[in-house]
Order: structure tokens, then C-alpha cells, then sequence
């Protein structure tokens, strides 16, 4: 089995991971128009994502593949899967909506926060804990400097900014909690409470994933704000080269996961793991300001709040990996 252990090694795979869930909306964004919205993206995005996964389990799992499972280990990872896709679902929503300037940092963010609270005091935190709080604190700042960016954004627009910062908060109740289930699912030795491998647990993540989008999507592509579209318009509007991007993303953000959770016996702290590999608003904000051009349209002064909640969310990632 292929597994991380040094400490420096694990950081750069939290960081690794961090890079990969902040930039996959960037094929999201790159396939968004008018006949192919969110919805229809999603299908392609969450292939990928199985197919990673499954390629994850055979490829770093030392070939055994099915051993020690039992239904009180996987059940951990499949309700992991379904919440993370309840959110996801959501996300994607608030970025089709917003962007991912906004979608990441209030939706990502508010999942960070609450992620680092939920391993704090599930895991035991030995580090610096005023350091800990300093960041978190940081982190909440940002995403109220978000929520007034986005506001000025949306009122010079003369649209209500309520739609997209709404979806975002919903997502990010889920995305505190799916990590720290997935991860119960493993061996004690990976941190778990169960019998799981890391790489097995990501697996049948991604099998809860798969299926919950078959009961998940239908909905949401019945009542999306930006269209209703039906699988009809899957099959006949989209072409190779939109599949193979949505399915890039899926492989892209899949491949954060696997490979943070080459870290599960690595000597660092859960809480600073979990904000290293889930600070991807600030990798997202740095796409959708500085490449996309989200803002370009806002009223004089919005920047100086945009750049406060950039300077806040580093801030927030750089003492919270300190304080392990």
C-alpha cells in the first residue's frame, strides 16, 4: 500500500489537494453556456470522479482490494459520499450562479471552518490552539468580506445577490462534515474507528456518490435557476469535448482526495490536515478574481474588499498550518 509518512511530504499532499478542490470549478467554467449549465456538467464531472477513485483503489492499495470490509466500516464513507454530494450539488449551483469567487469562499469557507471545529474536538488538538482559533476567526472574516463584495456586485447589477450566497451556505454545512466520516470508516492506525484502507474508504465514497447523484441531479436539473434541463439535453447538446472536461474535473478533484489521504499515518494533526487540504477557497478566489474576471464588472471600491478577503483567507491558511 502506498502511504505518506514524512511530515513535510504530508503538508505538500494537504497542499496538493488544496490546489486540486479549489481549481476543478475551472472546467465548470469552461464548458458553462447558455444550452449546457450546471447540471448537465455534473453528469460528465462526477464520472470522472468515480473512475479516479477506482483507478486510486487499484493502483495504491496493494492490490488487496476487498478485504476486511463489513457493513459497520463502509456505511462511514457512503454517508460521507451522500452528504459531500448533497453540498457538492449545491456548490455547483452557487458557482453557476456567482462564481466560483463567491460559491468557494462562503460555501468552501464555512465548510472549512466548521470541518476544523468538528476534527478539533472529534480528534484531540495538541497544537497551538489560540493560533487554531486566531485562523478560524481569519477565515470567518473573509467570507463576510465575501458576502459584501458579492452584495455591491450583484446591486449595481440590479440583481438579488441572495440565490448564490444561499446555495453556498447550504453546501458548506455538508462539506464540514463528509472528510471526518470518510476517514472514520478506516483502521484505527489510519485514524479511523472501523477496518477500512484509506483507499478503500475513498472508494465507496465514491460509490455513495455515483448513486446519489441518479436521486439528486434529476431534482436539481428540474428546478435549477438557470434553466430546467432534462437528460434529453444531456445526450444531444453536449459533444466529446465537453465530456472529457466535465469528466477532467471529476479527475481532478478526485485525485486531491486520494492523494490526501496518502497521509492517513503521517504524524499531523487532523484539524491542520483537514484545513491544509480544504483551504481551496483561496486557490478558487485567485481563479475567479484574477483569470475569470468575476468582478470586473463591480462598482469603484468593491476590490478593496475582494483583496481584504484574499489577505484574510491566506492569513487564516498560513496560521492554521502553524498551529499544528
Amino acid at each position: 500500500m502506498v502511504l505518506v509518512n514524512n511530515v513535510a511530504l504530508a503538508m505538500i499532499c494537504c497542499i496538493y489537494c488544496c490546489i486540486c478542490w479549489g481549481s476543478w470549478a475551472n472546467t465548470q467554467k469552461m464548458v458553462q453556456k447558455k444550452d449546457w449549465q450546471s447540471f448537465l456538467f455534473y453528469w460528465d464531472y462526477i464520472a470522472g470522479l468515480f473512475v479516479t477513485a477506482v483507478l486510486g483503489l487499484l493502483l495504491f492499495n496493494g492490490g488487496h482490494l476487498f478485504e476486511n470490509l463489513s457493513w459497520s466500516a463502509v456505511l462511514w464513507p457512503l454517508l460521507g459520499g451522500v452528504i459531500w454530494n448533497f453540498s457538492n450539488i449545491f456548490l455547483t449551483a452557487a458557482n453557476g450562479v456567482a462564481g466560483m469567487a463567491v460559491g468557494f469562499p462562503i460555501g468552501g469557507g464555512l465548510g472549512w471552518v466548521g470541518g476544523i471545529i468538528f476534527n478539533y474536538f472529534s480528534s484531540g488538538f495538541t497544537g497551538n490552539k489560540p493560533l487554531l482559533w486566531t485562523g478560524v476567526v481569519l477565515a470567518v472574516a473573509a467570507m463576510v468580506l465575501c458576502a459584501v463584495s458579492y452584495r455591491r456586485l450583484t446591486t449595481s447589477q440590479k440583481k438579488s445577490p441572495l440565490a448564490g450566497i444561499i446555495f453556498a451556505i447550504i453546501s458548506g454545512f455538508g462539506f464540514a462534515f463528509f472528510y471526518g466520516l470518510v476517514v472514520k470508516g478506516t483502521a484505527p492506525n489510519f485514524g479511523g474507528v472501523a477496518t477500512l484502507s484509506p483507499y478503500q474508504a475513498v472508494f465507496f465514497f465514491a460509490v455513495a456518490v455515483l448513486i446519489s447523484t441518479f436521486l439528486f441531479c434529476p431534482v436539481a436539473m428540474r428546478y435549477s435557476v438557470e434553466g430546467r434541463v432534462t437528460m434529453k439535453d444531456y445526450f444531444q447538446k453536449g459533444d466529446a469535448r465537453t465530456h472529457l472536461i466535465g469528466m477532467l474535473g471529476g479527475f481532478i478533484w478526485m485525485s486531491g482526495m486520494v492523494i490526501s489521504f496518502m497521509t492517513a499515518q503521517a504524524p499531523v494533526n487532523k484539524a491542520v490536515s483537514y484545513a491544509l487540504s480544504n483551504a481551496s477557497p483561496l486557490i478558487a478566489m485567485i481563479w475567479g478574481v484574477l483569470i475569470w474576471r468575476e468582478f470586473k464588472d463591480a462598482p469603484k471600491g468593491t476590490m478593496k474588499y475582494v483583496y481584504a478577503m484574499f489577505l484574510c483567507f491566506l492569513a487564516a491558511l498560513v496560521i492554521i498550518a502553524a498551529s499544528n
